[in-house]
Formats: C-alpha cells, structure tokens, sequence
C-alpha cells in the first residue's frame, strides 16, 4: 500500500491503494509505513522525503466498507480494535512523524480523515489546487483515533481545529492555504514538480545539521526554553565539528556555493 523510490537524495513516498482512494488502516499497512519509514531513517544518503497518493487522491481515510462489515483492523472486540489501531494505524502516523528528515506531503487529491491528519504529519505541505480537507470522524460516529486531536491544534489552531472537526464539513485548498494547513497551492499537474523543486533546496543543505534541526523544531513545541537553549548549545557543539560546518564557512568566504557531503 506504500512505495518508496529514491530519487538522489530525496525518497518519494507513495501511498498507493488508488482503486480505494488510498484508503488507510488495513491490516499490515502499518508494517508497511513503519519498515518504508525505518529504511528512509538508515540511509543517511537521503536528505528529504516526498507524501504523495496515487491516482485521484491523497487519501480517503479509513476503509468504511471494512467498518461496515467489521473486518481487518475493525474486527474484534472494543479491547481488540483498541490493539489494531496501536498496531496499524497509529504505525503509520508514528512512522510518519518521526521520520528524521523533512517530510513534505504533496496532496493530489481529497484528504479526508485519516488522509488529513497523515498529510499534518509531514513537516510541509503543499496542496494541488483541486484537492479537499476533512476531519470527518464525527460523521461516522467515531473520534480522530490516529492522534490528529493532538497534531492539528498544532497546525491550524485550536479555532480552526474545532470548526473542522465539529461540523465534519470539507474546506478546498484556497481556504486550507488561507488557515494555514498548506502552505502553497499549485495546479494538480505541476504538484510534484513544485514538491521536487522544494525537496531539491532542502536536499542542498548539509544533512547532519539537517536532521538535529528539525529534531529542535519538534521539541521545540513541547519543551520548555531552557530545555531548548540546553539542546541547542549541544547540538551545536557538535555541528561545529563537522566537515560540513567548515565547508559552509569556506564556501561563504570564497563566496561560492557550498557542497556538503554529510561529514
């Protein structure tokens, strides 16, 4: 349901369930994600990653037929759906948001529920200009089971989170550029190549530095200053001892362009 191709430095990845509207959360998806994501960490050759869908939509969110019928992740017992949601669908967004280099989510198409809050888990988001947000649990009788109550106050705000929320109704991508949730909106078929031109300046930047940054980033929503000022100075230690910090010097100096390497 997942593929990943590496283009250079930049991992694409593609979820890729297009007859269902890459529908999210069948049994093994969250294997899939975690081990794409998990390969992506190891290989420190790459420097940033691209979220897409395959065919007409980002993701449509949970299998509903599946729900209907009470199947796959939706089988069992309220205690067992409870561990196939640790087990499937909170992989997948774990694996998503930990992954230690930027994650951009180029969204093609409708990203609704599951599909809108895999899409916040990345670290940018650029939206096609035909493409739909929802955060659609309450229509179906359910909550955000995928941690989306704690990510998307952090997004939009928590105004904007409850309306969404609240009332289950879909914005379109000018308003999702206007709150915050996109931070560009591009016709459908020049989306990836404004998320390869995006991925591509990122990728330019040294890649050790590049990863302890977005780490800070990540903590930096939760911790306290003085924890943050703390990390930073450590962090930065190291960073001064790179090759790649003399090279950035070195290239300002001679006034060129630098070329990092990852030492």
């Amino acid at each position: 349901m997942i593929t990943l191709e590496k283009k250079g430095p930049i991992a694409i990845l593609t979820l890729n369930r297009p007859d269902a509207m890459n529908a999210l959360g069948e049994p093994g998806d969250g294997d899939a994600v975690r081990d794409a994501c998990a390969q992506i960490n190891k290989d420190h050759s790459l420097r940033c990653a691209i979220l897409t869908g395959a065919g007409k939509g980002f993701s449509a969110g949970g299998n509903v037929k599946a729900m209907r019928d009470r199947v796959g992740s939706f089988a069992g017992n309220p205690a067992e759906v409870r561990d196939n949601y640790k087990t499937g669908v909170h992989q997948i967004v774990r694996a998503l948001y930990n992954l230690e280099i930027p994650l951009i989510a180029a969204v093609n198409g409708a990203a609704v529920g599951l599909g809108c809050d895999v899409a916040c888990m990345a670290d940018i988001r650029i939206s096609a200009d035909n493409a739909k947000y929802g955060v659609t649990f309450l229509k179906l009788g359910l909550i955000p089971g995928d941690g989306g109550a704690w990510l998307l106050p952090r997004v939009i705000g928590m105004s904007r989170a409850c309306e969404l929320l609240f009332t289950g109704n879909l914005i379109d991508a000018k308003t999702a550029l206007e709150w915050g949730l996109v931070s560009k909106v591009v016709p459908g078929d020049q989306l990836m190549t404004e998320a390869m031109a995006l991925a591509t300046s990122i990728a330019k930047q040294p890649p050790q530095s590049l990863r302890v940054a977005k780490q800070l980033l990540r903590h930096g929503t939760q911790a306290n200053y003085d924890t943050i000022m703390e990390m930073s100075a450590a962090a930065q230690g190291l960073m001064h001892h790179t090759r790649d910090h003399e090279e950035g010097v070195a290239a300002i100096l001679e006034k060129r362009e630098p070329v990092f390497k990852g030492e």
